[in-house]
């Protein structure tokens, strides 16, 4: 099964608090997901699909070993996979740190900052090549 998005752009969230591309803090006792996300992310641009980053923040998360994952990596991809999982557009970094996600014909993923001239020109869209469907909204539409 694939989950993988393809000339699609991900916007923030309507209720997104963020007014430009903010870097997601750790916690004292260790990483949330959306560090780890934008980490890996933003230090590969297009380096990425959704379910490739899904499953190495899951691995980075849980600190699955490398000597773990060197004989067993199908084995926890498939376990991991077996499960349903939230795609992108449930992540924080279009909900809450203001980051679009874009997903080239390849459906490798890059992120963009809501401020940015990209930003722009992905929402607009002009030539009708991508799908643009926003993030989740954080809370109930009232």
């Amino acid at each position: 099964m694939n989950i993988n998005y393809y000339n699609t752009f991900i916007t923030v969230a309507p209720d997104c608090p963020a007014e430009t591309g903010i870097i997601p803090p750790d916690k004292k006792d260790g990483r949330t997901k959306p560090s780890l996300e934008y980490e890996l992310a933003a230090g590969q641009p297009y380096g990425y699909t959704q379910e490739e980053l899904l499953f190495e923040v899951y691995v980075r998360h849980k600190q699955i070993a490398e000597e773990e994952l060197a004989g067993r990596r199908q084995e926890h991809w498939d376990e991991f996979f077996g499960k349903s999982q939230a795609c992108l557009r449930a992540s924080m970094l279009p909900k809450k740190y203001g980051w679009g996600i874009h997903f080239d014909g390849d459906g490798k993923m890059a992120l963009i900052p809501k401020e940015s001239e990209a930003y722009q020109r992905y929402i607009e869209n002009e030539n009708g090549e991508l799908k643009v469907v926003p993030a989740m909204r954080s809370s109930k539409a009232k």
